[in-house]
């Protein structure tokens, strides 16, 4: 039986041939092409099937030690905001503690400006006390929004100052003593109108009785960083004092306000009560340094698992890299490679529609 030879039919039969194989390398080229664009190896998990819930699971992980890495600098923003203002008040406690040293029964040519930069001093206490971190009172326990201290630059004026001044201003032979328990009361008060706090941080059911602020920094790992502003974090005051390291130094300083020379007329009774007001700066200043050093080790801590958290990420991230991203160098090269091929198919194809039937015969 003859065979017919047809150089349509051969013709058509090899270049469908060759559509076929250039079918194949498009589809190759537009996954490079992708793959050369955006570096993954797919754009779903579906096309990874063997290694998508690897790197599902590693990317939660990622995610979540990203957060906590995210939630300790939040964290440590704050503590070390903190950290200034107490270094800050604590120079304060520290410079007129010395001041107060330095004023005797006999030496009264200092007392009337001593007495001046405390009043002064006050406010600055004051705005210490309601230093902000990215608009949030650190000082203000869970209440975040508002200052603890409402009337900052006019403490001076708020009744527990004046009523301490006034006591002070009072003191009368043998009247130390009555003096010391007078300033005392007044600097413990939490009554509205008396305190210069905010309602919220004197209110026992609130700010007088909550927890300091907390934060996530691991699983199951939560630390504790508040510091208050009218009371005592983990600091246990001790000698002249309030219990309260904030309540001495506004005590301290509203009693050195009160001062002026004809104070020293007063002779020993005058002695005894610098002698309380030495003791009630060294009760602030020793509790602040507790107040310090506790949180100096908190952040320490907080650091320690910051890095961890971002080291163990990195190592995470180039697992799942290894998973999702392409090697784009030998990407480039495959790409440039199978451009290269589809060329060749194309002008292949080309040329099989011009040859006749006799070019298949030779």
């Amino acid at each position: 039986m003859a065979i017919g030879l047809n150089a349509n039919s051969l013709g058509t039969g090899l270049v469908a041939r060759l559509a076929r194989d250039s079918a194949g390398l498009r589809g190759q080229m537009d996954v490079l092409t992708r793959q050369s664009s955006d570096g993954k190896r797919a754009e779903v998990y579906g096309d990874i099937a063997g290694d998508a819930r690897r790197a599902i699971n590693l990317r939660a992980d990622v995610a979540r030690r990203d957060a906590y890495g995210a939630s300790a600098e939040r964290i440590l923003g704050r503590t070390q905001t903190a950290q200034k203002a107490m270094e800050q008040l604590s120079d304060i406690a520290k410079t007129f503690m010395e001041s107060a040293y330095e004023i005797n029964g006999t030496e009264t040519t200092r007392i009337d400006a001593v007495a001046a930069n405390a009043r002064a001093a006050l406010s600055q206490v004051a705005n210490l006390l309601n230093e902000q971190q990215a608009g949030e009172y650190v000082f203000g326990g869970t209440d975040t929004a508002n200052p603890p201290v409402p009337d900052a630059q006019n403490i001076a004026s708020s009744s527990m100052v004046t009523d301490i001044v006034a006591a002070v201003q009072g003191l009368a032979p043998g009247g130390a003593a009555g003096v010391m328990t007078s300033t005392l009361a007044t600097a413990q008060s939490t009554a509205p109108g008396t305190t210069p706090f905010s309602d919220y941080a004197e209110d026992p059911a609130r700010g007088a009785s909550e927890a300091p602020r907390s934060g996530p920094i691991g699983d199951g790992e939560v630390v504790s960083y508040g510091v208050f502003a009218n009371r005592n974090t983990v600091a246990v005051s001790q000698g002249e004092t309030t219990g309260s390291w904030s309540r001495d130094l506004i005590r301290g300083l509203s009693m050195l306000s009160g001062l002026s020379a004809d104070s020293v007329l007063q002779g020993d009774d005058f002695n005894q009560l610098m002698t309380g007001i030495r003791n009630i700066f060294t009760s602030a200043n020793d509790a602040l340094a507790v107040e310090a050093g506790a949180l100096g080790t908190t952040e320490a801590r907080i650091t320690t698992a910051k890095e961890a958290h971002s080291d163990m990420a990195v190592a995470l991230q180039s697992q799942l890299s290894s998973i999702e991203d392409v090697d784009l160098a030998a990407t480039l090269t495959s790409l440039q490679d199978v451009q290269t091929r589809l060329q060749a198919s194309y002008s292949a194809i080309s040329m099989v529609g011009q040859l006749k039937l006799t070019d298949f015969l030779r």
